[in-house]
């Protein structure tokens, strides 16, 4: 069962890999409670049932608009009969040609950075976000985490966004068109929201480390040494703050990863997930982009660790509460959502994680 406070809602999954949550069902509930709008931004669609409720809500005439990364529409290299299905992202092609069939609107993203983006806004009231695509992997092989959140103005700020991603605004053509969004109370919890490459969500990562005064705890996927939050997390260090770290194993393996740095820094609870030799059902990936700072603090979304992520990739942050926060109730309700995201981090580590020595 999902944690739940008020309007706020954290899904952890898969429930294939032993998740408390259904990812793929909870992005189709979405999808079919909408009555008037529905317009989803999303790296890439693979999952037939996620394009079979998105031509549901179409069919039941609730306006829908889509806007795809092209890169897994377009072969990588010309086919001698381009008539014939065939190449390794068809299953896409599919699906992009039956949800055009279906009268939907569909923008894809012509530029050479990534479209990262993994959020719906249904009827201008409710958003859904968080780390997981909307593939078959995503939703059942990968570990992920999806954020949904009833409110207007939440909503709204996300709607800016996607309108200026429907005229073109990719990649660092959207560098300075807006300010950083207002922070908007949610059931009583602080939530921002940051839109890279325009708002510099690696600035506001680091910002919120460096309120950190118990611990940090993280999950993520690619954490390149090309940011600066791996050195934020070294300031910490030297402070006694520790700080626990789970990394997607065939990226942290490569050169430019952050584990290095940190490693190097005498980080003692770094882990690897999945480990070497684990049975079925395991992992194919570590995919979360998710930090919890005091026990207390949640960033989601589609965000990795990497320059490219801050500075060119379309992408998105959540930040969930505030370290700066008095009132006690509120404190309360937001460790109880933080405590979901870390129980996640614990039992992946316990399951899947590979100490690094």
């Amino acid at each position: 069962m999902p944690q739940k406070i008020g309007n706020i809602e954290i899904y952890m999954g898969p429930h294939q890999l032993n998740g408390k949550d259904d990812l793929l069902k909870t992005i189709i509930d979405f999808i079919d409670g909408a009555q008037k709008k529905l317009f989803i931004a999303v790296q890439e669609l693979d999952s037939k049932p996620i394009a079979e409720a998105i031509i549901r809500a179409k069919q039941r005439k609730v306006l829908v608009k889509l806007v795809l990364e092209a890169d897994y529409l377009i072969a990588k290299s010309a086919m001698l009969d381009p008539f014939k299905p065939a190449g390794a992202h068809e299953p896409n092609r599919i699906l992009h040609d039956a949800v055009l069939r279906s009268k939907i609107k569909v923008n894809t993203d012509y530029n050479p950075a990534i479209f990262h983006q993994k959020f719906i806004i249904r009827d201008g009231k409710s958003v859904l976000s968080g780390s997981t695509n909307f593939t078959d992997t995503g939703t059942s092989r990968n570990l992920n985490h999806i954020v949904i959140i009833h409110d207007e103005k939440i909503a709204k700020i996300f709607n800016k966004e996607f309108s200026e991603i429907q005229s073109g605004h990719f990649g660092k053509f959207n560098v300075g068109h807006n300010p950083v969004p207002a922070e908007i109370m949610v059931s009583d919890i602080r939530i921002r929201t940051l839109f890279a490459p325009d708002h510099n969500p690696e600035m506001e990562i680091m910002k919120q480390i460096g309120k950190a005064k118990s611990r940090v705890d993280f999950a993520i996927f690619t954490f390149s040494k090309s940011s600066g939050i791996d050195d934020q997390l070294v300031l910490i260090k030297k402070s006694g703050i520790p700080v626990r770290g789970a990394f997607y194993k065939s990226s942290a393996n490569q050169k430019w990863s952050a584990k290095n740095t940190l490693k190097d820094a005498g980080f003692t609870d770094l882990y690897l997930i999945p480990k070497a030799g684990l049975p079925s059902p395991r992992p194919r990936k570590l995919h979360h982009k998710l930090m919890v700072i005091d026990s207390q603090v949640i960033i989601s979304g589609s965000f990795n660790y990497t320059g490219p992520a801050n500075k060119t990739n379309d992408e998105n942050i959540l930040v969930i509460g505030d370290l700066d926060e008095k009132n006690e109730t509120f404190i309360k309700n937001q460790k109880k959502l933080a405590k979901y995201a870390l129980d996640e981090i614990d039992r992946m580590i316990n399951l899947y994680g590979e100490k690094i020595t």
